[in-house]
């Protein structure tokens, strides 16, 4: 085995299937957005495995870009979390398959408390996808592994679908470098950003 050409090609096929999912964005991201952009209250992403995992990595990005934002497990929200989430929420449900138990089994309790409901999958013909407000859909050939059985390329897609969730909403909202600062005080970057926005405010004042 040639370790760097089978890296390369793990890349490559993940590369490829953020491209066929860009190419086969349609209507419904759109629809997406405006819900999300229209929520009185908060983004709530929740997951069970991997997409677990990529959900909990959408829900910081959305809420460090000015949409907020939390993540709930899947399992700890069917034994009580789901009491976290209120009719104005709307629910980001991650599932590949869109078969996730724990996922559709919350599905009845999520219409009672009056939650929307957006999904992430991979097929739109399952059962989550059906029962959603809407469905955004993963397109991916096949696993990045030589099993073709890992998420891979799949979780990759879907990570990179929550980060153009999160950019087109930051534009929407016209989401600035002093916002993102406010929200990202620690660090190197935090620190540079809330002193040119003093600096600039001060000049302001000054003029």
């Amino acid at each position: 085995m040639d370790i760097i050409d089978t890296a390369r090609n793990v890349l490559r096929k993940e590369a490829e299937s953020i491209e066929k999912t860009a190419s086969g964005l349609d209507e419904n991201f759109e629809k997406a957005i405006y819900l999300m952009k229209n929520c009185s209250g908060k983004i709530v992403v929740i997951g069970l495995g991997k997409s677990g995992h990529i959900g909990r990595k959408i829900a910081a990005t959305l809420s460090s870009t000015g949409t907020p934002s939390f993540f709930v497990h899947a399992a700890e929200a069917l034994h009580g979390d789901l009491g976290m989430i209120a009719k104005d929420d709307i629910v980001l449900a991650v599932s590949y398959s869109g078969e996730t138990q724990e996922l559709i089994e919350m599905i009845v309790s999520l219409r009672i408390i009056g939650a929307s409901i957006i999904s992430v999958t991979g097929n739109s013909n399952s059962t989550l996808a059906k029962e959603a407000d809407v469905n955004i859909e993963i397109k991916i050939d096949n696993e990045a592994d030589m099993l073709n059985l890992a998420p891979t390329s799949s979780s990759t897609a879907t990570l990179a679908v929550g980060d153009a969730l999160a950019v087109v909403l930051s534009m929407i909202r016209g989401f600035k470098e002093e916002d993102f600062a406010v929200f990202h005080p620690g660090g190197s970057l935090g620190k540079r950003l809330l002193s040119k926005s003093r600096n600039e405010k001060t000049v302001q004042e000054v003029g």
